[in-house]
C-alpha cells in the first residue's frame, strides 16, 4: 500500500526495520527489545500505567488504545496480562508500528506479549462509539488516551521523536470526542496519560490520578459518571 509522505521524508528498510528518515539526518523506527528490561514482571507490576489500568477481579483484562503511536503504553499492558487493540489513525505510524509487532514476533523473550497485541489502522472514536450499545462480553474494560501534547518529555531521543512525528502534519485530536466516545463505550476505566502540570483532557476531573516526575494518569470510571 503506497503511503503518501511530507516532503523530506521517507520510509526506507533500515538494518531489517522499516525506518522514517528525515532529509536531515533525524530517523525513527519502533524496536520493542529495547524495553525487554521493563517488561519483566517485577519491574512491569510497578509502572504507573499498569497500576493506573489494573482492573480488580479480573484474570483477563481487555484494553483498546485508542491513540497507540509507537505502541510503548501497550506493549507494558500486554506484558501485564491485557489483551490490547491497538488504534492507529496516521498510516505512517501504523506502518511503522505493523513492522516493530512482526519483528517482535521472532524474538522468544517478545513473542508472547506481542501475541496479546492486535493493531488495527483506523480511527478509534469511530470504533469507540460504535461499542456504545454493543454487549458488555464485547466493550473493553480499559480504554486508553494519549493524546499528542506539545512539549510533554524533555529528553533528547523523545524530542528528536516527537520532531519526526510533527512532519508528518497529523490532524488535530477533537480531545472532546475522543473522551466523549471512550465514556460511552462503557469500559471500566478511562485512563488517560498526560503531562505532570498538564490540565485535564477536555475539562474532565479524574476520580483519582497516579503521577509520577514527568507524567501521570488520570482515571476515569465512566460507571460513576
Amino acid at each position: 500500500m503506497a503511503i503518501d509522505l511530507p516532503e523530506g521524508l521517507s520510509l526506507e528498510r533500515v538494518d531489517g526495520a522499516l525506518t522514517l528518515v528525515a532529509d536531515d539526518g533525524l530517523s525513527m523506527c519502533g524496536d520493542f527489545a529495547r524495553e525487554l528490561r521493563r517488561l519483566r514482571p517485577a519491574n512491569v507490576s510497578r509502572e504507573l500505567l499498569v497500576r493506573a489500568a489494573r482492573v480488580r477481579g479480573c484474570d483477563h483484562p481487555r484494553a483498546l488504545d485508542a491513540t497507540a503511536g509507537m505502541g510503548e503504553d501497550s506493549l507494558l499492558l500486554a506484558a501485564a496480562g491485557f489483551s490490547v487493540t491497538l488504534y492507529e489513525h496516521d498510516p505512517v505510524i501504523a506502518a511503522l508500528l505493523a513492522d516493530a509487532l512482526e519483528r517482535a514476533a521472532a524474538v522468544p523473550e517478545l513473542a508472547p506479549v506481542v501475541a496479546r497485541m492486535r493493531l488495527v489502522r483506523g480511527d478509534s472514536v469511530g470504533a469507540l462509539r460504535a461499542l456504545a450499545d454493543a454487549d458488555a462480553s464485547a466493550r473493553p474494560d480499559v480504554v486508553l488516551l494519549d493524546p499528542m501534547f506539545p512539549e510533554r518529555r524533555k529528553s533528547a531521543s523523545v524530542k528528536k521523536k516527537a520532531q519526526l512525528l510533527q512532519r508528518l502534519e497529523r490532524p488535530a485530536q477533537d480531545e472532546d470526542a475522543m473522551l466523549d466516545a471512550a465514556i460511552k463505550a462503557r469500559p471500566r476505566k478511562v485512563v488517560i496519560k498526560r503531562p505532570l502540570k498538564g490540565p485535564f483532557l477536555a475539562g474532565a476531573k479524574p476520580a483519582y490520578q497516579i503521577a509520577g516526575k514527568a507524567v501521570r494518569y488520570d482515571v476515569l470510571v465512566p460507571a460513576q459518571l
